[in-house]
């Protein structure tokens, strides 16, 4: 928890000066409906939702590709929160430093949307599982559970996602209402028919996955009623596992036959090629999961899309469980 407490600190400091300068120079509104998403998920749902409606402005601060764990706003990303007429976040551990924004916030009006607040009844505490390394920086006594961030990850929760930020954007602005309740019903109808992809998928067979690897899909594998193994939990920061994690992680390989280890995005697979190398016959492959802790606006730019990267993950775990 270390590492959460020093960004904490850092948020800080950096509120203080920031709205300092705000309180000194106000901004000027106009008839835009700005919105401040912070992960790429909620940022993309908003796009979906708002299409072609005039006079939306839509903001995401992690475009430079930060990740959710270790992002720390900067002073102009503490400006555009604070006179924003919608904002949207996640609302777990990674996001304690919202509290000082939302609390020091100038428009008073703002619409304020908590993702995992919409999806209440499905969130989970993060889980310690068999083999698995506990994170180097976990505060023992802590009292308070530590609830699993990477909501996203389920197409459940995507849909109650989804019809929060329409209903906050529809009460914040009326005007486009109707467009944006019937671009978040054509938007429900293709996250219901993807879901339904990986029911389909999953409903005869019920594979273990073998992650060398972070594991933030957690919300995935409660979807659909699946086992897995992993060197680490999904907002863990370390990156270096034990040999015992490693064997205990290729034992399990063996144990199912997997034919992949699975790592996400961004990883150097270091961790999965270890597992693979002490498995009985070194023979799997590496599989990539994007989880979208960290889509850059590069990456938008390039036609990233939440539903576009959950059917590129279901494309890779057909061909993984085929």
């Amino acid at each position: 928890m270390f590492k959460k407490i020093t960004a904490a600190l850092g948020a800080a400091i950096i509120f203080a000066s920031a709205f300092a300068s705000c309180a000194a120079a106000p901004a000027e509104k106009n008839d835009t409906i700005d919105v401040v998403c912070t992960v790429f998920p909620c940022y993309d749902w908003t796009k979906q939702i708002v299409g072609d409606a005039d006079g939306i402005n839509i903001s995401y601060l992690l475009e430079s590709g930060a990740d959710l764990h270790n992002f720390q706003p900067t002073a102009d990303d503490m400006i555009k929160i604070s006179n924003c007429d919608v904002f949207v976040y996640v609302g777990g551990e990674s996001d304690k430093w919202v509290d000082d924004a939302l609390e020091n916030a100038q428009n008073k009006n703002m619409k304020v949307i908590n993702l995992m607040d919409a999806v209440s009844e499905n969130v989970v505490e993060e889980e310690l599982k068999e083999g698995m390394e506990e994170e180097s920086d976990h505060d023992d006594g802590e009292d308070s559970p530590e609830y699993d961030e990477h909501i996203w990850l389920s197409l459940n929760n995507a849909q109650r996602c989804v019809s929060a930020i329409s209903d906050g954007l529809c009460e914040a602005d009326d005007k486009n209402s109707t467009i944006y309740k019937e671009n978040s019903n054509l938007y429900q109808t293709e996250l219901q028919l993807l879901d339904r992809s990986f029911h389909t998928l999953f409903d005869e067979k019920k594979p273990v996955l073998i992650f060398g690897d972070q594991f933030p899909f957690r919300y995935f594998t409660e979807d659909y009623d699946l086992d897995y193994y992993a060197a680490f939990s999904g907002c863990s920061a370390d990156t270096e596992a034990s040999f015992e994690t490693i064997i205990f992680l290729a034992q399990k390989a063996d144990e199912f036959n997997a034919k992949y280890i699975f790592a996400i995005e961004n990883s150097d697979c270091t961790i999965a090629d270890a597992v693979i190398q002490n498995t009985a016959d070194k023979s799997q492959e590496i599989a990539i999961l994007d989880s979208m802790q960290s889509a850059s606006s590069q990456q938008i730019s390039d036609g990233a899309t939440y539903l576009g990267i959950m059917k590129k993950n279901y494309e890779v775990l057909e061909e993984a469980f085929k």
